[in-house]
């Protein structure tokens, strides 16, 4: 089959690779139908993070269910399933306390050893407890929900997790920094999911500022920095919000998450700190703030984000602007990389 792989910092390539096999009575192989690439891929891609030459790449993907292992019992072959992008048990400790990214014999497709999400076919480790199933299968559900179960399987999970984790409630005000796929997707959950009555998107891009707005943004900042942080205390009469997302991870963008944050309010950062892995501690301290922040446990919120695709009252699938096929992912990393694109969709059947 062919698979994306990681050869340098901005060098992927589409090869022939060995086709999955269930290795565990617990595996099921999956045929991808759509994949996507992902702002963390591009870590590697960038040259910020190392990555092991030839390693399988990407971890969102939808799929229709090839065969399963003896002891695989709650999906079958032709089901239409969604993966989140680690895989779990969803029954040791850490997945019953809803925490399955956490899984204590979990892994995260794309790392080392594991299928990748961007290729024709997957093994999926632990298939009971990871993969969720798409009422109707593929014969019952239109091809045009695929991008928004494609969304589910990573970004729609992470951004609504940062607003749980930010405390977003019914009639909040939040913001929200990043206008990546994370941050528009925490902007369409903050509102349409969580009853957000303000939701601020911190974009100066006029590409993601129109899906941002179409996911529920009321308020749009531009500005960076103590400038961004005025302009939200300034709307807010100076007191700030309660309630802040923060969906990139430097620095900066840390900086005016504590910044524009009210005095006792929550952050709930998803942000992988790639280039800030310390946190100053003393202006949340000063300020009384609450600073919740993780790996998103996809899995924990699919079966209601599925429910609410499929019965027509979610669509995080504007979030893909660019669709290509799977011999073209490395045009979709370089888009990606250089902001001309927003998220890359995959088609691996051509």
């Amino acid at each position: 089959m062919r698979a994306a792989l990681y050869l340098s910092a901005g060098t992927v390539v589409v090869e022939d690779v060995p086709d999955p096999v269930l290795s565990e009575p617990t595996d099921a192989v999956v045929r991808v139908v759509r994949a996507a690439v992902c702002g963390s891929d591009l870590w590697s891609y960038r040259g910020v993070v190392k990555r092991a030459e030839r390693s399988r790449l990407g971890h969102e993907f939808i799929g229709v269910v090839e065969e399963v292992g003896a002891e695989v019992r709650t999906v079958r072959p032709g089901d239409l399933v969604v993966a989140p992008f680690t895989w779990s048990d969803n029954t040791c400790p850490h997945c019953r306390d809803g925490l399955q990214s956490s899984c204590e014999r979990g892994g995260t497709f794309g790392a080392p050893g594991a299928d990748g999400g961007q290729g024709q076919a997957v093994r999926v480790p632990w298939a009971d407890g990871t993969l969720v199933t798409v009422p109707g299968g593929p014969a019952g559900v239109d091809a045009s929900l695929y991008p928004a179960l494609l969304a589910a399987s990573d970004v729609m999970g992470t951004g609504l997790h940062g607003a749980v984790m930010a405390g977003v409630t019914e009639g909040s005000a939040v913001a929200v920094i990043g206008d990546g796929a994370v941050g528009l997707c925490a902007v369409l959950a903050a509102g349409t999911i969580l009853g957000a009555e303000r939701v601020f998107l911190m974009s100066r891009h006029a590409d993601r500022t129109a899906v941002g707005k179409a996911f529920g943004a009321t308020d749009v900042i531009a500005e960076r920095g103590e400038e961004g942080i005025a302009a939200v205390r300034e709307q807010t009469g100076g007191l700030g919000v309660r309630h802040v997302v923060e969906a990139v991870g430097t620095p900066e963008s840390w900086a005016m998450a504590v910044g524009m944050a009210r005095d006792g309010g929550s952050i709930g950062a998803v942000g992988v700190p790639h280039t800030a892995p310390t946190l100053p501690l003393f202006q949340p301290l000063i300020h009384n703030l609450r600073l919740n922040l993780g790996i998103a446990p996809v899995r924990r919120y699919l079966p209601d984000l599925v429910a609410r695709i499929t019965a027509g009252t979610l669509d995080p699938g504007p979030v893909f602007d660019t669709v290509l096929p799977l011999e073209d992912v490395a045009r979709g990393y370089a888009a990606m990389a250089s902001r001309e694109s927003i998220k890359i969709m995959l088609t691996p059947g051509g």
